[in-house]
């Protein structure tokens, strides 16, 4: 039977940073352009959000802390308190600001390993810059839409990102020149991390020393280019076979490839929505993968199609479970 791909979330207007939690049966995710944390929990069908006072781009769990979760804010890793329902969170405490530089970079994608270190790098606003389009372009249906615009830097010249670990209270960073931070994920054995920087265009992977979390033997996993994917790499989940499913930006679809084989495509799904931006494991099984989405960078792309939360059903392989942040 072909996967069964539902919509389960609507007003969403860009979805990332989805992870499911174990305890609660429940999936959080971000929505970037509100500003917003959100739950949603499958047995009641149910949709929390909160907002907060800037962008963010992951919400984890905080491991044997119920109710507290570490968010990016900004350039801030920060822990808030907040009880999955109100629209409010209760408190907000910054554990370190990653980057002093003045310029415009800012956190994304983020994750926990195995020994709950969060793992996050920056994503460089000077490249490209989410904008508002023309309140007239809209006036049929009154929904906001967002676009891209390249910004006019001279990118060899301008500041880059890096890529950090924070753990025990210490900020790491791991490597420079990062454009867009993205999908990060570790095999089963936590040998092996997967990384992926937008706008290289492809999956890079490291040799991963759990104990210390150095990382060694940067190589090239996948590239979009050389396989001639339409689209762009954005977030990835890993299944118990080590098998990545990674998130096609502007590319309507999620590509299953090989951590084993380099540039070994086994599978894609396709979707309804153009702007395809992460995925997690869920459900009881963790055999539903859960799917967010966008709507920006095209006023075609038209809710509730686009900038939905979505489950994809039947895809005989399952997930890991995701780890929690350690304070």
């Amino acid at each position: 039977m072909a996967p069964v791909i539902e919509r389960i979330v609507e007003d969403v207007e860009f979805g990332e940073g989805p992870h499911w939690d174990i305890q609660t049966q429940s999936l959080y995710f971000v929505d970037y352009l509100t500003k917003s944390i959100n739950r949603y929990e499958p047995a009641t069908k149910s949709h929390f959000k909160a907002r907060l006072d800037d962008y963010s781009s992951f919400i984890i769990p905080v491991e044997g802390e119920p109710n507290k979760f570490v968010v990016s804010v900004g350039k801030d890793i920060a822990i808030i308190t907040w009880d999955g329902v109100k629209e409010n969170i209760e408190d907000i405490e910054t554990l370190v600001k990653v980057d002093n530089v003045d310029n415009k970079n800012r956190l994304n994608d983020g994750k926990c390993d195995v020994l709950g270190r969060l793992w996050t790098g920056l994503m460089r606003t000077d490249i490209v810059e989410v904008v508002p389009t023309s309140p007239d372009k809209n006036e049929q249906n009154k929904t906001k839409f967002w676009e891209l615009v390249p910004n006019s830097v001279n990118q060899s010249e301008s500041v880059t990102g890096s890529f950090y670990s924070y753990g025990d209270g210490t900020l790491k960073k791991h490597f420079d020149q990062v454009d867009i931070s993205n999908g990060i994920a570790w095999n089963k054995d936590n040998t092996r991390m997967f990384f992926i920087d937008s706008m290289k265009n492809r999956v890079d992977q490291f040799d991963f020393e759990v104990k210390s979390g150095e990382l060694s033997n940067r190589r090239v996993l996948f590239s979009f280019t050389k396989n001639q994917i339409e689209g762009m790499p954005d977030g990835m989940t890993i299944d118990d076979d080590d098998n990545l499913w990674i998130a096609v930006f502007r590319g309507s679809k999620i590509i299953k490839i090989s951590t084993s084989v380099p540039e070994n495509i086994l599978d894609t799904i396709n979707l309804p929505a153009k702007q395809v931006t992460s995925a997690a494991w869920g459900g009881k099984g963790l055999d539903e993968l859960y799917v967010t989405t966008g709507i920006f960078d095209d006023t075609s792309l038209k809710p509730p199609v686009n900038g939905s939360l979505y489950k994809i059903t039947g895809l005989k392989a399952r997930g890991l479970p995701m780890y929690k942040f350690r304070l």
